[in-house]
């Protein structure tokens, strides 16, 4: 039996179809990323009749185009990469040349407020030693003995007693204060002979008699042990010394114990 084949089935697409499959089918490479070029065959199975070429339909022009774009996107990727690093490179270097900077001024405080506890501490025991040396008492003549005691009687002193103490001296011996204070008196003195009087700084007053020569003058203030005159014998006298005396005021009559006065502020004799 013959079959016939019935008109209008089976035919082969038209030109235009073809065409138009072909260049979707290229169309869907280069957007998977496949190379254009391989529609290529497919297009020209058309013979006489093949649709017109990948280049033809700018296809090809646009996978190219396309992985310009890709290459400049990964250049801006790396680009980008290298910024960041650079940043945090920079980031890190900051922080820790801040950390260093904190320690270094750490550093300085420390050493800045041990300095001045230091310098604080220095001055606190020159202030202390100074009061110490203030407040300490020496002896008028160095390494003499009392020659002649307190309330001693003799005919030589018109109350009939010793008001004071006599220390063994040469002429021009060294006569220092005996403790800080301020000159009163300091010139001759009738039966004293040349006489300094000191306002001693805790309200009492010493009196230095017979001196050969004065070397303070009113208002002068004096610190313990400076010298401010020569033993000698002017004034009433039998021989050189010198008269010390021990007073709670200025005034001739006020004398108190001049030994005990002495010892009571720390100077043994």
């Amino acid at each position: 039996m013959a079959f016939t084949r019935a008109t209008g089935k089976h035919r082969r697409p038209s030109r235009a179809v073809r065409v138009g499959a072909n260049a979707a089918g290229v169309a869907t490479l280069a957007a998977t990323g496949v190379v254009a070029g391989l529609a290529s065959p497919a297009l020209a199975s058309g013979g006489d009749h093949a649709a017109p070429s990948v280049e033809d339909t700018g296809l090809i022009q646009a996978v190219v185009m396309s992985n310009d774009v890709a290459d400049n996107i990964g250049a801006q990727a790396q680009t980008q990469e290298h910024a960041a690093a650079q940043a945090a490179a920079k980031a890190k270097a900051e922080a820790e040349a801040k950390a260093q900077a904190a320690k270094a001024k750490k550093r300085a405080e420390e050493a800045k407020r041990k300095a001045d506890a230091e310098r604080a501490a220095k001055e606190k025991a020159a202030r202390d030693e100074e009061r110490r040396r203030l407040n300490t008492f020496v002896s008028p003549i160095d390494g003499s003995y009392v020659s002649t005691a307190y309330k001693a009687s003799s005919g030589l002193w018109s109350s009939g007693s010793h008001t004071g103490v006599d220390f063994h001296a040469g002429e021009g011996t060294s006569v220092h204060s005996v403790g800080a204070g301020t000159v009163v008196e300091a010139g001759w003195g009738g039966a004293y002979g040349n006489n300094i009087v000191i306002k001693m700084n805790d309200g009492t007053y010493t009196q230095y008699g017979h001196l050969s020569s004065i070397g303070v003058s009113v208002g002068q203030t004096v610190t313990p042990g400076q010298q401010i005159a020569l033993s000698g014998s002017t004034g009433n006298v039998t021989g050189p010394h010198l008269h010390f005396e021990a007073r709670t005021s200025p005034q001739y009559g006020s004398d108190i114990d001049p030994v005990g006065y002495l010892r009571a502020h720390g100077v043994s004799l």
